[in-house]
């Protein structure tokens, strides 16, 4: 990897940089649209840049996902099962029975959204396994692609993208079932409320801004919970790919185990809070 200015090795700094850098296309500054070169150009493009990896890999690992489950439904048979349709069983009942213990409404989209994020969550953080410049490069010697970041989870983009959608749902769900005056009441008369009429509505401004702050926090914190955990687990592989090269299989295998439990316990944090977050849509205060 060549130096910003394109002359030598690239210090720490710039190496560090280079792979935090998503590949951004958008328009630059003077009228034109492209890829940007650089992070300050990528930041000149504005709100509405598209990071093209992190697109690219998401939409790629979701579509391995749905290919592989309806690979695994169109193999299934009653007899002796093969490897690919236990795989698939083991996890449908595992987060069908995280589903059933949870949520207690009757909606049946909940069970296939949470095997969704589960699944495809956990892909996207299994990204971060992968030495950090084996893709990167090859990407650079064979397109000629100069940024390439291929842990989608490590985008704020992504995660926040993930997490507004549920939003989304948690608001249409609520209004869904409990009318859009009974949602309306959720967040105006609770948690402080009174007999007495004045005392009651008079809380309302009070109640309103705790309830939401609350409701807003939810998108939020789902998303950068995902994303910190992620985005720091591939800082540390960065730095350690900077030590020599006896440390590195010192210090990145140890990480790379402990960070398999990183990535399957986000993926199931990410389900389970999205499953609680729906069954309090679904519940009558």
């Amino acid at each position: 990897m060549a130096t910003e200015s394109g002359h030598g090795a690239p210090t720490a700094s710039e190496y560090i940089q280079h792979h935090l850098q998503n590949l951004t296309w958008g328009k630059h500054p003077d009228g034109s649209w492209g890829i940007a070169h650089g992070a300050l150009e990528a930041k000149e493009m504005g709100f509405w840049a598209i990071h093209l990896d992190s697109m690219f890999w998401s939409i790629l690992l979701g579509s391995i996902f749905c290919f592989l489950f309806w690979l695994g439904a169109r193999r299934a048979k009653a007899g002796v099962p093969g490897p690919l349709q236990n795989f698939c069983e083991l996890l449908v009942d595992f987060v069908d029975g995280s589903v059933k213990d949870t949520f207690h409404g009757k909606n049946e989209m909940i069970g296939p959204l949470a095997l969704t994020i589960a699944v495809w969550v956990f892909l996207m953080n299994f990204m971060d396994l992968i030495p950090v410049d084996f893709i990167p490069e090859a990407a650079k010697r064979w397109f000629g692609i100069e940024y390439m970041k291929v842990v989608p989870t490590t985008d704020v983009n992504v995660t926040l993208g993930m997490s507004l959608s549920v939003f989304l749902l948690i608001i249409f769900y609520s209004i869904k079932v409990k009318s859009a005056k009974g949602f309306l009441a959720e967040l105006t008369l609770q948690p402080f409320t009174s007999d007495n009429k004045f005392i009651k509505y008079a809380f309302v401004p009070v109640n309103f801004l705790l309830e939401g702050v609350g409701l807003i926090a939810k998108p939020i914190s789902l998303a950068l919970r995902l994303f910190g955990n992620l985005y720091a687990g591939e800082l540390i592989f960065i730095l350690i790919a900077l030590l020599p090269f006896y440390l590195q299989w010192t210090l990145s295998i140890p990480w790379a185990i402990f960070h398999i439990l990183v990535i399957v316990l986000q993926a199931f944090i990410f389900m389970m809070l999205t499953i609680v977050y729906l069954t309090m849509a679904h519940e009558h205060h």
